[in-house]
């Protein structure tokens, strides 16, 4: 007997690649030139790699808030955003982007395999599963239009 929530599993699934409505974080970052991914734009406040390593940390983060029972909220704005505005190296913008999708796909499974994406976690007063993975999905999305902006911005 099929799930009553299926349609709403598929579509959040869906939607956790990001790219329904507008370009997807891969392809926002496809070809931008390793001298740029450290610049702050004139008029921007964040490099494009302090957004990648922003959106990596918040996702794990939300990922980690929905799975794990000893979950601790990290300090703002140190645990959320990376020390420098230019990536260690290029390796390091790679294994960020990976770190992104192989998180992505934890989240789809997360969303297919829980049992009640509307139940409460625990010790989070109104905070449920699914605020957590429609967070995720906002705020990966408005951080990939920032990216954009900044490329852009930089002239790329």
């Amino acid at each position: 007997m099929p799930r009553s929530d299926a349609p709403l599993r598929e579509h959040l699934s869906r939607a956790l690649g990001w790219e329904s409505a507008h370009l997807g974080l891969v392809d926002a970052v496809k070809g931008l030139p390793p001298r740029l991914r450290g610049r702050r734009p004139r008029g921007g406040s964040h490099s494009p790699w302090e957004l990648l390593e922003h959106i990596r940390l918040a996702q794990r983060d939300l990922l980690d808030f929905c799975r794990d029972p000893e979950y601790v909220e990290g300090d703002w704005p140190a645990a959320y955003w990376p020390d420098s505005p230019a990536p260690p190296s290029s390796r390091a913008w790679k294994k960020s982007l990976d770190a992104i999708a192989n998180d992505r796909q934890a989240f789809k499974e997360f969303v297919e395999t829980t049992p009640d994406l509307f139940a409460e976690i625990p010790g989070h007063k109104g905070k449920t599963l699914l605020r957590s993975v429609l967070l995720a999905i906002d705020h990966t999305s408005y951080h990939v239009g920032q990216l954009l902006m900044a490329r852009k911005l930089l002239g790329r």
